[in-house]
């Protein structure tokens, strides 16, 4: 995805000369040919995250259309306040792209670790958010961003699907277990961990790469009473919209992600997905045990 990422952006640069990039020194190398071709709109502020997003506002009162990039734990944790100032406050539009998502970079500890980013860019008001599932993903959800004139934070991984899915981000549903069967939502790169999941299972599963803002309208059309919510980030983060979507109808919700509880061991990715259920496995136990513990009718 970061690939795909570099390749987009230096197009972008080329082709509009409304695009502009901002880094702070990730990936600095990667853009060291666009920085030489643009060195007006190619700006590296070193490692200072704030500053990163100050002058991102900047360049966004002056009417340009910039991008900011960094780590995710960089980018949105340690320069939120100036995402709520620089941006939101100042009323101007930014697209905000990461790498190293939940815990891509595990090896490199709790420093490279955000799995509250989702939940943190929730706080404010309008924003899009994209979790792509798969490279090919990629390019068309920056270039729809980039276009716009809104604020957009784009999530990249290490961790893919299969395939690549398109679309605007409304649920598209990809296994059919018929009208009132439980309903599993996929988020980006936990889908084909949650297709093997349930498998076998009457379970209906739709996919979407962008959890902000929600296809409620699907959600509604597709869901019964029992819905399972599979997000790449911290578990929860969408409880809320799911919830008051279906508010008006009697469900159940179950929602899976990185747990809160902190892991004080490094491991790899795939150690982490293990270890906070995200794989099949870790999926089918949840999921099962969910289903299993159906609520007694009134009455009984």
């Amino acid at each position: 995805m970061r690939e795909r990422f570099v390749e987009t952006t230096t197009a972008l640069l080329a082709e509009d000369p409304r695009t502009a990039l901002v880094l702070a020194d990730i990936s600095a190398d990667a853009f060291a040919p666009a920085a030489y071709r643009h060195p007006d709109r190619v700006l590296n502020v070193g490692i200072r995250e704030q500053l990163l997003l100050g002058v991102t506002g900047g360049l966004a009162l002056t009417g340009l259309r910039p991008i900011a990039h960094s780590y995710a734990p960089f980018l949105i944790e340690r320069a939120y306040e100036q995402i709520k100032l620089d941006l939101d406050h100042q009323g101007v539009g930014a697209v905000l792209v990461s790498i190293g998502a939940s815990y891509d970079r595990a090896e490199s500890g709790r420093t490279h670790l955000s799995p509250a980013d989702v939940s943190l860019i929730d706080t404010l008001h309008g924003w899009t958010v994209h979790v792509p599932g798969h490279p090919d993903e990629v390019p068309a959800l920056l270039r729809d961003a980039v276009a716009g004139d809104g604020s957009a934070y784009l999530r990249l991984s290490t961790l893919r699907n299969a395939r690549p899915y398109g679309g605007d981000g409304a649920l598209r549903v990809l296994r059919d277990a018929g009208p009132g069967a439980p309903l599993l939502v996929a988020v980006g790169p936990v889908l084909d961990a949650a297709l093997a999941a349930v498998g076998d299972l009457g379970v209906t599963v739709a996919y979407t790469h962008r959890p902000r803002p929600f296809d409620t309208a699907g959600l509604r059309a597709l869901a019964g009473d029992t819905v399972v919510l599979v997000e790449p980030y911290l578990a929860g983060t969408s409880t809320r919209v799911v919830s008051a979507a279906l508010a008006d109808r009697p469900h159940r919700l179950l929602a899976l992600g990185v747990g809160r509880g902190e892991l004080r061991r490094y491991g790899s990715a795939e150690d982490h997905t293990r270890w906070h259920g995200l794989g099949a496995a870790g999926l089918r136990r949840s999921v099962t045990g969910f289903l299993d513990a159906a609520p007694v009718p009134a009455g009984r």
